[in-house]
C-alpha cells in the first residue's frame, strides 16, 4: 500500500507506471505550527487498513511505502505513521529521495546529495 499526501499524488504514481497496489490519501501531513494533528488526517483509517485484513484471500498488506514529501512536516509524518504500524510482519519503506533524472551533481544543493547517497542501491549485471 502506498500512503500519499493528496489525490493528486496517485496520478502521478499512475502516470510512471512504477507501482500497481493500493493507494491511501492522508489528506496532508501533521503540522503542530499551522494546527493539523493526527486527528486533522485519514490516519485512523489507515492505521485500519494495515491492521484488518480485506474481505478478498491475498489482501493482507505486506508493505507500506510511504511517499511523502521531503519535508520537516513529511518527516514527522512518515515517523508517527511508521510507529503507529510497526510490525514484524510489515515492511514500512520510505521512497527515494535525492537526484532527479538527467541532473547536474553541480546544481544539486548538500541535503539533496546526502538523500541520494543514503538511498543507493546496489547496481546489478542483470
Amino acid at each position: 500500500m502506498c500512503v500519499v499526501e493528496r489525490p493528486a499524488d496517485i496520478y502521478a504514481f499512475e502516470e510512471s507506471g512504477a507501482f500497481e497496489g493500493q493507494y491511501h490519501v492522508l489528506g496532508g501531513t501533521l503540522s503542530p505550527l499551522h494546527g493539523v494533528g493526527p486527528e486533522d488526517l485519514d490516519i485512523e483509517r489507515f492505521v485500519r487498513r494495515v491492521e484488518e485484513p480485506g474481505e478478498k484471500a491475498g489482501e493482507t498488506v505486506r508493505e507500506v511505502i510511504l511517499a511523502l514529501s521531503p519535508t520537516v512536516e513529511g518527516d514527522a509524518t512518515a515517523l508517527y505513521i511508521a510507529h503507529r504500524i510497526e510490525s514484524p510482519d510489515l515492511a514500512v519503506t520510505r521512497i527515494g529521495l535525492g537526484l532527479p533524472l538527467g541532473a547536474s551533481l553541480g546544481y544539486a544543493d548538500p541535503g539533496t546529495l546526502r538523500l541520494a547517497l543514503e538511498g543507493r542501491r546496489k547496481v546489478t549485471g542483470t
